[in-house]
């Protein structure tokens, strides 16, 4: 039985995912209507797309800047894609600038991902959770189990890509990355920033 999708819930799903109209059409087909397993299966679709595009080069891309409300926070941000074609895109444009404006309302980001996390920066963590009183009583075993799941609970909050992205809390700002490379067919780079805070 085939099942009639109109051109609204299409859009709908792909205003939600940025997942091109034809791969929203062919999700809500697939999942004969059911609009949250659509998404499901985009979601699965672009981490795959992206994946297997994450060791092309990326040369091209925008360096922009995002003033928060108030005027009292900046960020400079560079964003790498492929091609001069895809940087000139307003879509890629509002992606780069999104990417801003979570950086500055994240004031814990230290890092990108979770490779660019120092030994510096885990060390630091570790010797600051293994200070804590609620420890003292507690075996060497359990101390160290505990201590390693609170340091990795903490540096995952000083890294961007690990954040809950501020525009839709149900995925994380590497969810919103994967979905732009499917949606622009590119790898993308979220490559280097600055944070500018006046009187810093």
């Amino acid at each position: 039985m085939i099942i009639e999708i109109s051109a609204k819930t299409v859009k709908e799903l792909r205003d939600k995912t940025g997942a091109g109209m034809m791969n929203c059409k062919k999700a809500l087909e697939n999942s004969k209507g059911n609009f949250n397993e659509a998404i499901e299966a985009l979601r699965i679709k672009g981490e795959i797309i992206a994946d297997k595009k994450a060791d092309r080069t990326a040369n091209e891309g925008l360096i922009e800047c995002y003033i928060h409300t108030g005027s009292k926070l900046g960020i400079l941000l560079e964003v790498n894609c492929e091609t001069d074609f895809v940087s000139r895109k307003p879509e890629f444009k509002e992606f780069v600038k999104n990417i801003g404006m979570q950086i500055a309302s994240s004031p814990d980001i230290e890092v990108i991902s979770i490779d660019d996390i120092s030994r510096e920066m885990k060390e630091k963590a570790w010797e600051f959770e293994s200070l804590k009183e609620d420890l003292a009583n507690k075996s060497a075993e359990i101390k160290t189990k505990i201590i390693e799941g609170r340091v990795s609970k903490s540096l995952k909050s000083s890294v961007l890509l690990e954040q809950e992205y501020i525009r839709d809390s149900s995925k994380t700002v590497n969810n919103y990355l994967k979905e732009q490379i499917s949606y622009f067919g590119e790898n993308i780079k979220i490559a280097r920033y600055t944070k500018y805070s006046l009187g810093n």
